[in-house]
């Protein structure tokens, strides 16, 4: 199977084909080693920085941002969201805190001050 990918890493924007054969991905079009990292990663196991918002509980519609570590599986997306939209958390809020850990390999974290 054949898949078509413009690689986000850096400005260039390569436009990569990336060959997949069950676990086996060759990719052509990319510039740099990175683009190639990049379509074998989208093709075998995507992922994604979670960004969202936790309601804060002792504040009157008082949300902090929260985003992931680190990119997870796409597709457990819908179950991280699902244990974001349960989450609460107590003011004060400092920028960088775990509001929740181990979001598979990711912990989640506060994105700025809630005082």
């Amino acid at each position: 199977m054949e898949k078509k990918l413009i690689c986000i890493i850096c400005p260039r924007g390569c436009e990569l084909t990336a060959d997949i054969n069950g676990e086996s991905v060759s990719v052509s079009g990319n510039a740099c080693k990175r683009g190639m990292e990049y379509a074998m990663s989208e093709c075998i196991n995507p992922l994604r920085t979670v960004t969202s918002v936790v309601r804060v509980a002792n504040r009157n519609d008082t949300m902090v941002s929260v985003k992931t570590t680190c990119g997870v599986p796409k597709a457990k997306i819908a179950e991280i969201m699902s244990a974001i939209r349960e989450k609460t958390v107590e003011a004060p809020v400092r920028e960088g805190q775990v509001i929740i850990e181990d979001l598979f390999g990711a912990s989640l974290i506060a994105t700025k001050n809630i005082p």
